[in-house]
């Protein structure tokens, strides 16, 4: 995943100050890091079976969580970016 910069340590390894920078990792240019983390926008919308645009509600945000698999990743996620407004 990571890429050759010049300005990189010697042993090529991405260091934190290279991610907060934009070098370094594919899709994590411009400090954009959250944008880059979700692959498919409006997926936990689908699995649930919420249509439009309304907010997932609360409850069910919270059950899915404790769901296995991707369905509780994509919920872990949206759980986390929802408290950042």
């Amino acid at each position: 995943m990571a890429k050759s910069f010049p300005d990189l340590n010697d042993d090529g390894k991405v260091t934190k100050a290279d991610i907060l920078k934009g070098r370094g990792v594919e899709g994590f240019k411009n400090g954009k890091f959250i944008q880059a983390a979700i692959k498919k926008p409006g997926a936990l919308r689908e699995q649930l079976g919420i249509k439009g645009k309304k907010p997932i509600p609360a409850k069910m945000l919270d059950k899915a969580t404790k769901a296995p698999g991707k369905l509780g990743q994509r919920a872990r996620l949206a759980k986390t970016l929802r408290g950042m407004k």
